[in-house]
Order: structure tokens, then C-alpha cells, then sequence
């Protein structure tokens, strides 16, 4: 961060610098909608769904505060984060051209891990990018407005599929893995994303030049793996109270949203197909509408996100994620019940409005309560509070979907808007100031 704060941007200049997220966030919309549809395709059956999903958390466990406490100090002619933007992008666009191709299950699940490895090499940089570029009062908007493109570029990520359905694609046709082709020209469309989109953040809006008293100070820091592993150590030790109390709150939010994500598309196939054949044309037919409702959600997201901000600002973070997280888990609740297309999209709404709080407003609380020279290894360690519950969620649910929630799908969605509703009350209870931007 350099020594005086960082002049202020125009919208236009806010949009630019975050339409990198863009392409970051097709391919977690890509993930989120196909995964569990692929990996049923090649063969696995639904209690092992949430084990098959371990790459993202882990991934994100070991690389993002890693990375982020790397690109701290990295001195380099291109900046500090751009680097990490780049080499991410470019891995990222690899592994979405391969992922639809896969001939087995081990070789899917093993290529998310290569997947979400490059997604996290880009993310948290990215988010102190934004922290570090804009002055305090803007980090509402700048947060916010990636929240927007995380639901643009999750809209389309998820309707993809659909949109090439009806532009003429075959919706049976499909690889010999009977992977649909609609799936596979979708990450077609997001490798090209996830390059390009970076790039143009990258040209328009760069990093902020640092002083030479500022890169004399980065480069006399120690360097190397242990310096990096004790720069996360002491800042886990002096992490700030509003960071702290934080963790409940992601706990339940992201145990919740990982319930939803992995299981909707076989709850939707039971509710509203009658089927649990992965093979089938009602199976099919469920990730596709899956697709749609997400894509809905997302699109809602994207409106909400700039919608948020004035109110964000008049009442704080805390209290409108409170808000939103309550609509989501009162949609989650209503889903299973629903068995007409048409009704499936007003819960997609209140989901669409906690999605647009949950990719903003956490990071804006956290923006203000943390150290500006350290915003890479605090971006990072706050992820270990998203990746963390997914763990949980991946390594505990197996041992219970039979037992308590009666091997139903449907079961999990309700138990994720349980979850939503508990962190609505777990982020209430966070110190923070009523205007924290």
C-alpha cells in the first residue's frame, strides 16, 4: 500500500478494474452448476458428492493465504498482486478447457484440483488489489461492485447450457462419456473468459506504483517459505477482533451454501422429475433448470449488489447481510416443497439478494478492521473461513446423509437454510461501526 491513501476512481474506472472477477467467477458458476452433473454422468453416486468437492477447499486452504502473503511483499516491474492475476488466469483458462473432456471420474476430480489451485492463485490478491486501490470510503462500492459481476458471471455461467439449448444445440447430444455438449461448449466459453477479462483489468486500471522508501522496505523483508509461513503465524495472532467474530458467521454461511450447491440438482431431478438416474432425460432436464434458477438468482445478485450500497452505507454491512442471509434461508426452506417451475423462482430471489451480500459486504467489513501493508495475508486467511466449513461440510455430511437426513436431497437444501438463518444471527453479533464505509 503506499504511504498516502489512494485517490478516488470514477465508476467507470471502479467497473474496469473488476472486470476481471468477471472471468474469476464464470468459472466458479461453471463449477457450481456442473460439477455434481458430471461427476454423476461419470459415475458417482450422491452420499459421495461432497467428498468428490474437496479440491476447492483444500486448494484454497493451502494456496490463497500462502499466495496472499507472497504478493504482500512480491516487488516485481508488473506490481505486487498483477503477477498472481496473470499466472492464475492463465491455468485457470487450461483447466476449464480440459474439465468437459474428462473420460473418468478420478480424471474430473483431479482436474478441479489444478482448477481451483489456478481459480485461488488469482482470488485474494485480486480482493486486496481492490482494497489496496481504493481509498476507505470507496471500499463499500468497489466490493459491491465485484459482488455485481460475481452475479453477472455467475448468471451466465449457469444459463450457458440453456442459452445453447436454444440456439439450436442438440440437448441430448452427447461426448462418449455422456457428458452433454452443451456443457462442454460452455467452458469453452469460460477458458476464453477467464484470460481475457484479467488481462483487461490489468491494462486499464494497474496497480498504484509504490515509493522507493516503500520497495526498499518490501525488499528488505525476510523472503523464502518459512518467512511466508511466519508472516501468516503472526498474523493469525493479531488478527482483529471484528475478524475474529467473523468466523461464526462464514461457519454457517458456507456449510449452508455448499449444502445447496452440491445437492440441487438431485433434489430438483427427485421434486420436480421424479428421478435419481443420473443417466436419464428427467436427470438432464434438472441441470438444465438448475441452470435457469441459478442463473436467475445470479442475475438478481447482479442488481442487488449496486442496489445494496446506499443501504449498506445508511445501516451497516452486518445488518444487511443479516437481511439477506434471512431471505435465502427462508427461500432454501420453501425449494423442496415447490413443485410447479414457475414458483421456483421467487425463493431464487431471496438466494439472489443473500449472494450479492455474501460477495460483498463480509470483505467490506473485514476492509475496515484490517491493516492496509498487510491486506494480502489477511484477504488470504479470511478465505480460510469460507474453505474451512466446505471442508467441514465435504468430510461431515457423508457421515450423516443416511443416518439423519434419510439419504434425500431434499433434505440437504432445507438443512442449508437452516444453516443461512443461523448465520444471519451469528453476523449480528459482530462489532463493527454503524457506517463502515
Amino acid at each position: 500500500m503506499t504511504s498516502h491513501p489512494p485517490p478516488r476512481l470514477g465508476f467507470a474506472q471502479i467497473v474496469n478494474m473488476n472486470v476481471g472477477f468477471f472471468g474469476i467467477q464464470f468459472s466458479f458458476g461453471l463449477q457450481q452448476a456442473n460439477m455434481s452433473p458430471i461427476y454423476r454422468t461419470l459415475g458417482a453416486d450422491e452420499a459421495s458428492l461432497p467428498l468428490l468437492w474437496l479440491a476447492g477447499p483444500i486448494t484454497g486452504l493451502l494456496v490463497q493465504p500462502i499466495v496472499g502473503a507472497m504478493s504482500d511483499r512480491t516487488v516485481s516491474r508488473w506490481g505486487r498482486r498483477t503477477p498472481y492475476f496473470l499466472i492464475g488466469a492463465i491455468l485457470c483458462s487450461l483447466g476449464l478447457l480440459a474439465m468437459p473432456f474428462s473420460p473418468v471420474l478420478w480424471f474430473a476430480a483431479g482436474l478441479l484440483w489444478i482448477l481451483d489451485a489456478a481459480n485461488n492463485v488469482t482470488m485474494e490478491p485480486y480482493r486486496a488489489y481492490v482494497s489496496d486501490r481504493l481509498p476507505r470510503e470507496q471500499h463499500a462500492l468497489g466490493f459491491l461492485t465485484q459482488s455485481a459481476f460475481t452475479g453477472l458471471a455467475q448468471t451466465l455461467a449457469y444459463l450457458s447450457p440453456s442459452l445453447l439449448v436454444w440456439w439450436g444445440l442438440d440437448r441430448d447430444a452427447t461426448m462418449d462419456s455422456q457428458i452433454p455438449l452443451s456443457t462442454v461448449a460452455a467452458f469453452l466459453i469460460g477458458a476464453v473468459l477467464s484470460i481475457t477479462t484479467v488481462y483487461w483489468s490489468v491494462r486499464r486500471v494497474p496497480e498504484l506504483p509504490l515509493s522507493e522508501a516503500e520497495l526498499s522496505a518490501m525488499r528488505a523483508k525476510p523472503r523464502g517459505a518459512m518467512a511466508t509461513l511466519r508472516e501468516i503465524a503472526d498474523a493469525l495472532r493479531a488478527m482483529p477482533p471484528t475478524m475474529r467474530r467473523l468466523w461464526w458467521m462464514k461457519l454457517f454461511q458456507w456449510y449452508g451454501m455448499m449444502c445447496y450447491w452440491i445437492y440441487i440438482v438431485p433434489s430438483l431431478a427427485k421434486t420436480m422429475f421424479g428421478t435419481a438416474d443420473a443417466a436419464s432425460p428427467g436427470f438432464r432436464e434438472a441441470s438444465l433448470l438448475n441452470g435457469q434458477i441459478g442463473g436467475f438468482y445470479n442475475a438478481v445478485a447482479f442488481i442487488a449488489a449496486f442496489a445494496l450500497v446506499p443501504f449498506t452505507r445508511r445501516f451497516g454491512a452486518h445488518v444487511m447481510h443479516a437481511i439477506c442471509l434471512v431471505a435465502a434461508g427462508i427461500g432454501m426452506w420453501a425449494l423442496p416443497s415447490i413443485h410447479d417451475k414457475a414458483w421456483l423462482f421467487l425463493p431464487m430471489v431471496g438466494i439472489g439478494l443473500a449472494w450479492a451480500s455474501i460477495m460483498g459486504n463480509p470483505y467490506v467489513l473485514l476492509a475496515g478492521c484490517i491493516p492496509p501493508e498487510r491486506a494480502g495475508v489477511y484477504m488470504g486467511i479470511f478465505n480460510m473461513f469460507i474453505v474451512i466449513p466446505m471442508l467441514l461440510q465435504m468430510l461431515t455430511l457423508p457421515l450423516y446423509y443416511q443416518a439423519w437426513l434419510g439419504g434425500e436431497p431434499d433434505n440437504v437444501v432445507r438443512l442449508a437454510g437452516t444453516l443461512l438463518l443461523a448465520a444471519a444471527i451469528a453476523v449480528l453479533r459482530v462489532p463493527t461501526s454503524r457506517h463502515p464505509s
